[in-house]
């Protein structure tokens, strides 16, 4: 997806770093081994978080081997389950849909590094959708509803905001268990609102530039390409009162193992996150190099 669904890895014990690493490996894994080699290139911090939230509240049972990240030393990863293969099937689905907006969102020129990607993941993306047509279509069919209100150049933020957090919600629709499914399509609806947000904020500057459409241009009559004191404060408001959203359907739930890694992420980092975004400190906190360090760190 975005990035900006981090975990504050350096304010965890141990102990669930190293689970932490042991889900984001066996997604990995999980990738290569239902879709292909190349569906290894999207893995993330954003689609683990996503596996978390569709797993039970028992880490599946682990493995120990190595990978192109560490081809000399082995580690222990999660093996197969049915959460990690709807994450990864999701997963794949939901890059292969970004990188078909970026394309069109892009330039000729800037949109080759996507068309490459494209190439590299048809193939990934195919067995995705094979396996999972019902996300697949949601997909497609919300991201269409977005373009349409971008082409119009929708004044509200709320509206192409819901419309993509109904997108992630539907990653949930595949739980067989009611009152879980439930729960996790209000928190996928409200963590997708917030990523919407969160990453409009982010490309603010870029989108002034290239005169793509940002939903707090017209929200806010923008003639810049950044928000005043005030309009930042109320749109700080709208971000923090989607975490609290997505807070409020998590205590309704189980997460068993999984709780403190998530209780991390939703009360500390996700409002970290949106605070160095519109500090305009995000990409100087998280550099891309650093992106993997979890893997780094815990070896």
């Amino acid at each position: 997806m975005f990035g900006y669904v981090r975990p504050p890895l350096q304010e965890l014990p141990q102990e669930e770093r190293d689970r932490f690493r042991r889900v984001y490996c066996g997604l990995c894994h999980t990738l290569s081994r239902r879709c292909g080699f190349a569906a290894r290139f999207i893995l993330n911090y954003d689609f683990t978080f996503l596996a978390i939230l569709l797993s039970d509240g028992e880490e599946s049972p682990c493995a120990c081997g190595t990978c192109i990240a560490s081809p000399f030393q082995k580690r222990p990863y999660c093996t197969g389950s049915s959460a990690l293969n709807l994450a990864a099937d999701e997963s794949v689905i939901l890059a292969w849909w970004q990188i078909q907006d970026h394309i069109v969102d892009s330039g000729v020129f800037r949109s080759l590094k996507y068309r490459v990607a494209s190439l590299f993941l048809a193939r990934s993306y195919r067995r995705a959708a094979e396996a999972r047509p019902e996300f697949d279509r949601a997909t497609r069919s919300q991201l269409e509803k977005l373009a349409a209100l971008e082409s119009e150049d929708c004044v509200s933020i709320d509206l192409p905001a819901d419309t993509f957090a109904e997108l992630l919600a539907a990653a949930a629709d595949a739980m067989e268990e009611e009152r879980r499914r439930r729960i996790l399509r209000q928190m996928l609806y409200h963590l997708g609102r917030w990523i919407y947000l969160v990453d409009a904020a982010d490309d603010l500057k870029k989108d002034t530039v290239s005169s793509n459409y940002n939903p707090l241009i017209p929200r806010f009559g923008l003639k810049s390409d950044a928000l005043d004191s005030d309009s930042r404060e109320v749109f700080a408001q709208t971000l923090d009162h989607s975490i609290r959203l997505m807070a409020t359907a998590y205590e309704l739930g189980e997460f068993g193992c999984w709780s403190p890694i998530l209780e991390h992420t939703i009360y500390t980092s996700l409002f970290q996150v949106g605070k160095a975004v519109l500090d305009g400190t995000f990409h100087a906190t998280v550099p891309k190099n650093k992106k993997d360090k979890i893997v780094e760190e815990s070896t």
